[in-house]
């Protein structure tokens, strides 16, 4: 991959230097802002509005999972050459030191969210019952500390970074800082209120314990809320087959505490709440699923999709796994 991002930004230093030979225009016609996943894009979305001239790309528009994700030669052309940078920053997002070092473009703003958040990032948690990576030989191992790289599910931390959107569009186009300073605060407006619904839902809820028959990439949204939960992997394991320990652990937790409830992801395939529902007493649980955000598309966008509008669905969700 550092072959590839090597090879693809030498030759686009060569053109450009090239096209820029025969112009006489500097003037950029548009802010070129490049975002790895959705919530970041339709951030960026709100934030702009109609008050500016923006180039918006979604890299991760196939529905590909950001722990799983690749860039083309094509993306990194398109990050070399745009005005605004933003991405998660975890583990996940390693590919992209080699990218911004032989970006074409040194004036870019980067924007890296979990740098953003400092401090405030959570480190990931082998929570009792939930299966560790494994090894070659099978054998399960710790490996260093790893940062959860899912801040994008906490509406509290999503404010500081529209804020820093702003920041960033403000100083990339001048013209238009107040308009997007002031849709940045509209935009927290509702998040901020969808943040109150939450905690109102959480605050009457009689359950406050969600189980994930699947990975766990919730840990900042169960984190603001106080609510506990269990799980079989962890946000970024790629693990896909629970062993016959971890099954039996969370359907003892679904028996001992009476859940109604077994979660997943939206991409999970069910396999695993299936099964640990299978080996409860009642054998009658809900399966429901919680959306990440992580592999929304723009056509989802197209149509009608928004950050908002997920986060929403997902909070009516919790309200049904809560009961």
């Amino acid at each position: 991959m550092k072959k590839l991002i090597a090879l693809v930004l030498s030759a686009l230093v060569l053109t450009s230097l090239l096209v820029g030979c025969g112009s006489t225009e500097s003037k950029k016609a548009d802010v070129k802002v490049v975002t790895t996943i959705f919530p970041l894009y339709d951030w960026v979305r709100e934030v702009a509005k109609d008050d500016a001239d923006i180039n918006l790309d979604l890299l991760l528009d196939n529905g590909v999972d950001l722990h799983s994700y690749q860039p083309s030669a094509k993306d990194i052309v398109t990050i070399s050459d745009c005005d605004v940078f933003i991405y998660v920053g975890g583990e996940s997002d390693k590919w992209v030191d080699d990218t911004l070092k032989q970006a074409n473009n040194k004036d870019m703003i980067v924007l890296d969210l979990m740098d953003i958040l400092g401090d405030k990032a959570k480190e990931e948690e082998l929570k009792e019952g939930m299966q560790g990576e494994a090894e070659e030989g099978g054998k399960e191992h710790e490996e260093e500390t790893e940062y959860d790289e899912h801040v994008w599910l906490s509406l509290k931390n999503s404010s500081l970074f529209v804020d820093k959107i702003a920041e960033a569009l403000g100083k990339i186009d001048t013209q238009h800082a107040s308009d997007f300073t002031a849709n940045a605060d509209a935009y927290k407006g509702k998040l901020n209120e969808l943040d109150k619904q939450v905690q109102e839902a959480v605050d009457k809820a009689s359950v406050k314990t969600l189980l994930f028959g699947d990975r766990f990439p919730f840990r900042y949204l169960t984190d603001d809320y106080k609510l506990d939960y269990y799980a079989a992997f962890v946000g970024c394991s790629a693990e896909t087959e629970a062993s016959f320990e971890t099954i039996t652990f969370l359907s003892g937790k679904v028996d001992e505490l009476q859940l109604k409830a077994i979660m997943q992801i939206e991409t999970s395939d069910g396999a695993i709440a299936k099964t640990v529902r299978d080996n409860t007493k009642t054998k009658d649980q809900t399966i429901l699923t919680l959306d990440s955000l992580q592999s929304v598309t723009t056509e989802r966008a197209k149509n009608g999709e928004t950050y908002l509008s997920i986060m929403t669905a997902n909070l009516e969700v919790l309200k049904q796994a809560l009961a």
